[in-house]
């Protein structure tokens, strides 16, 4: 068990320095002005050279210190996504983009890392751009000031470019004070952990386990809860389909509240 406990903690700490590298090719390809933005499925799903370069970078770099494990291992999985929040990247809302690092052993996630390479960019040109939060179950989580929405206020935050009639109507059954749109599931899970929105309501597929499992841990870590729209853990065992398919529901605090509002019919639409 000491053993396992080192290999994890090892595996932190590079992710966390791997995370940062990642963050500053996030901001050099914005600085050359070349994205290379693609299309992967529709206009809405977008690849660029940043993610690209930052997948390439994250991998090859955990494959070096890592050579056994299996990156996406037997039983330690990682899911890395080098760019979340890819659309918004290219429309230049950087604060939404982070880069995430997520581990989980046995199908459960552990431990986390979401570096926001553009963190403190409307600072001013002197300011020190970029910051990496990290979590792992057990321990805390590190690199940000917790803060929790007024008691009685329910704030939700969304999806800003993947909406649908089942989104807004599971979105308007919590009844909310306000709404947040925005890009990226590790930018919404910050504004849950820093309280600016109290749940983090997509009611569709679209998200996947790469999006979620360093998000998860970092809200977990802190005593918050992320599940399906049913209110099924997520599993991230190797073998599990990429695709979240039921949805993402994720309260700091209530969490109960938030998925007592939940509809049969949008239950009901979204299958596990």
């Amino acid at each position: 068990m000491a053993s396992s406990h080192t290999v994890l903690m090892r595996l932190v700490a590079s992710a966390y320095s791997i995370a940062q590298k990642a963050g500053m090719i996030v901001r050099r390809v914005i600085a050359e002005g070349d994205l290379g933005i693609v299309e992967k499925t529709s206009a809405t799903d977008l690849q660029t050279k940043a993610d690209r370069l930052a997948q390439m970078s994250i991998c090859s770099s955990l494959a070096r210190k890592f050579p056994k494990l299996t990156i996406i291992g037997e039983e330690l999985v990682v899911w890395v996504d080098p760019l979340d929040g890819t659309k918004e990247y290219t429309e230049g809302l950087l604060d939404n983009v982070t880069v995430l690092i997520g581990i989980a052993y046995e199908g459960k996630a552990i431990a986390g890392v979401i570096n926001q390479p553009y963190y403190n960019y409307q600072a001013g040109p002197d300011a020190t751009l970029g910051r990496t939060i990290w979590g792992v179950l057990g321990l805390g989580a590190f690199g940000f000031q917790l803060k929790e929405v007024p008691a009685g206020k329910h704030i939700v935050t969304t999806t800003r470019s993947h909406s649908n009639k089942l989104v807004n109507d599971c979105v308007t059954a919590m009844k909310p004070d306000d709404v947040l749109r925005v890009g990226g599931a590790g930018n919404k899970i910050i504004q849950l952990i820093e309280g600016k929105a109290s749940a983090y309501v997509f009611a569709s597929p679209g998200c996947k386990k790469w999006d979620t499992c360093a998000p998860e841990v970092i809200l977990h870590a802190v005593g918050g809860k992320l599940t399906d729209i049913h209110g099924n853990s997520l599993h991230y065992n190797k073998e599990v389909k990429h695709m979240n398919s039921a949805g993402v529901l994720a309260a700091l605090r209530n969490y109960d509240y938030y998925a007592s509002r939940v509809p049969e019919s949008v239950k009901n639409a979204l299958v596990p």
